[in-house]
């Protein structure tokens, strides 16, 4: 049996809220560094993204979608779903600059041990990378 458009928009609802506390979880293991969790969380994001996006193909291929603007209840349901996809939207947007600033700490920390290896044979490439270079000079013949 086909579902209503109010069983739909209700459902989205739902999804989008589970995104939401799927977020906030994935907030906190950036904080904590828990890159196990990171990773696992990701994949629930994704499958929670297909979620979304089906429904809303659903949605919008209902039999019933004109009442979505002609009813006030359902057009106001609709304010409220669009409103918790522009939240889910910016704590994703905090999650990648936490991700890309955990990222920049890494590399960081990286070139600090590189260089506690052998500081006589540091150098960097074109893109800012501390490398290990063993013939540093040695293979000029000038």
């Amino acid at each position: 049996m086909a579902q209503s458009i109010e069983q739909l928009l209700a459902l989205q609802l739902a999804t989008l809220e589970s995104l939401r506390r799927l977020l906030e979880q994935e907030k906190t293991a950036i904080v904590d560094r828990k890159s196990a969790d990171i990773a696992r969380l990701a994949g629930d994001k994704q499958a929670l993204l297909n979620q979304v996006q089906q429904q809303d193909h659903l949605i919008a291929s209902h039999t019933h979608r004109q009442q979505l603007t002609d009813n006030p209840a359902l057009a106001e349901q609709v304010s409220t779903i669009k409103a918790a996809v522009t939240r889910c939207k910016e704590i994703n947007e905090v999650n990648g600059e936490a991700l890309q600033r955990a990222q920049l700490s890494f590399h960081k920390l990286n070139n600090l041990f590189q260089q506690s290896r052998g500081k006589q044979q540091m150098t960097y490439n074109s893109s800012g990378v501390a490398q290990n270079v063993r013939s540093l000079g040695t293979n000029i013949k000038a």
